[in-house]
């Protein structure tokens, strides 16, 4: 009798210990989190036909020596990175979307509802840089050209002050130039050598309707 009370006892205490471990292990397990992780958007990946047409436009511009197989190898990956060099893009060495718009590579219906990622290009582009172009801008400054029959006149005018020795052809060359420079250093002029409103008018030659136009503007 007292052999069964003492296996009943070690059965009850043998329980009671499985029970506290099973609860204490329940208890310590994490319970999983109901929230998910936010999926990863779409991969951009070019097709082979797309390499190809890369590789091809390497090989002309002489960017890449392999051959144009669709093969997305390193020396296609160095000419892809001298490519987007030159073009103000990352330097990455893949075919992504902007890429292939520069490559002027036609996208498929899959790759056109990917967004061009802002990180393709080296100086991300934004409006904000760009200055704003002025509403009152410099206007241009009109440059005065004397016509071949007031060349003609000052030639004949130099040739009268021994100025210059050649003909009175109506062209401006380094012989009328080099008279012009003589005379306007004798008349007090600035010695430009060139056929200026100023030298015109101190020699007495007349002015065209479109020079007195340009004269007034500027005054």
């Amino acid at each position: 009798m007292k052999r069964i009370f003492i296996l009943v006892l070690s059965l009850f205490i043998l329980s009671v210990g499985a029970y506290a471990q099973n609860s204490n292990t329940t208890a310590s397990t994490p319970a999983k989190t109901t929230e998910n992780k936010p999926k990863r958007g779409p991969v951009f990946r070019p097709t082979k036909d797309q390499i190809k047409q890369v590789q091809q436009i390497l090989i002309d511009k002489k960017l890449y020596s392999g051959e144009a197989n669709g093969t997305y190898n390193d020396p296609t990956r160095d000419g892809i990175k001298s490519f987007q060099k030159d073009n103000g893009l990352k330097q990455t060495g893949t075919l992504n979307r902007a890429t292939l718009e520069k490559f002027g590579v036609t996208l498929t219906d899959a790759q056109k509802a990917i967004p061009v990622s802002p990180s393709s290009y080296e100086t991300a582009p934004s409006s904000t840089t760009t200055p704003a172009k002025s509403t009152s801008e410099t206007p241009k400054k009109t440059i005065f050209r004397a016509t071949k029959d007031q060349i003609t006149a000052a030639q004949k005018v130099l040739k009268d002050k021994s100025f210059y020795s050649g003909e009175a052809n109506g062209k401006l060359d380094d012989p009328t130039r080099d008279g012009l420079k003589k005379y306007q250093d004798a008349n007090g002029l600035k010695g430009t050598g060139t056929l200026n409103q100023v030298t015109l008018e101190k020699m007495g030659i007349a002015l065209t309707d479109s020079q007195k136009a340009a004269d007034a503007a500027a005054k």
